[in-house]
């Protein structure tokens, strides 16, 4: 039985050997839609972006104004009528987010709301990633949104987006992702988050539609690997890859106008059942 990396945290070596022994072992050559950056053992948070260019030899770019988490959304393969009954608003929000203030509330399902206090206590804390607020939020709390991009310095090219949220308040890192999109094996374009962890990466895939009133609708609602979802990937004591699917949890995000502002709604279900729910308020920097 291949084991995970025994030089690391017992709480990260038992999650990775879960996805050993319930996942399935991959070629990441077979599976480029699905790879990317893998965290190390000392560290996520702004310390990942640091020693990531550093190892691909790239060049950090922070604070621009001019990035977006997608440079044009015409990348999604959206239909011609879906596009043209994309919003306007959206639309500038993902082609240029450097421009916008996050403000957002988390709302808890109370039956799941200890695992968040426990994910937090033994992970999120010690990572400085996925610092999820584990009450619930009456007023929305101000977000410190960045984006920051790695560049190979040669050609120019950015090889990196990485979406850096934290709160202002505390400095906590909420999320720290790297944002791309990918082509699934059924030949589907989705909007792909990584976000680094110890030896591996949680990993998800949203497949895009857009709604009637010309919101963007973003669903993991996949059920096998291959399909837009939800996925663990690590490296074990070998160097081997290994990728586990997880069904049962899914994540919709929402992305519209609703009396002229610009919001965003976020459901996190676990088999069927609401875990968490994110609210966003969006606006232009002045």
């Amino acid at each position: 039985m291949r084991l995970a990396d025994p030089k690391q945290k017992f709480q990260d070596w038992f999650t990775q050997q879960w996805v050993i022994l319930w996942g399935k072992k991959i070629n990441a050559e077979d599976y480029p839609w699905l790879m990317g950056p893998f965290g190390n053992l000392t560290g996520i948070g702004e310390d990942f972006i640091q020693q990531l260019a550093t190892k691909e030899n790239l060049t950090i770019q922070r604070n621009s104004q001019t990035r977006g988490l997608i440079p044009s959304m015409d990348m999604l393969h959206l239909s011609q009528s879906e596009l043209a009954n994309l919003s306007q608003e959206v639309i500038g929000f993902y082609e240029k987010t450097a421009l916008y203030n996050l403000h957002f509330s988390v709302k808890w399902n109370p039956f799941f709301k200890g695992f968040g206090i426990l994910v937090t206590k033994l992970f999120s804390k010690r990572i400085n990633q996925l610092n999820v607020p584990t009450r619930n939020t009456k007023n929305a709390e101000n977000i410190k949104s960045e984006i920051i991009t790695l560049t190979d310095p040669a050609s120019g090219t950015i090889k990196y987006t990485i979406w850096f949220r934290s709160f202002i308040s505390t400095g906590k890192v909420i999320y720290s992702g790297i944002y791309s999109t990918c082509t699934l094996p059924s030949g589907k374009t989705c909007v792909k988050a990584v976000f680094p962890l110890p030896k591996g990466n949680a990993t998800v895939i949203m497949l895009p539609s857009v709604g009637l009133n010309g919101e963007l609708i973003l669903n993991s609602a996949g059920k096998k690997l291959g399909d837009a979802g939800f996925y663990f990937l690590l490296n074990d004591s070998k160097g081997k890859y290994w990728a586990q699917f997880i069904r049962s949890f899914r994540d919709q995000l929402i992305i519209g106008v609703v009396n002229d502002q610009l919001t965003a709604e976020q459901m996190l279900t676990l088999w069927g059942k609401k875990v968490l729910q994110f609210k966003y308020s969006i606006n232009l920097k002045k």
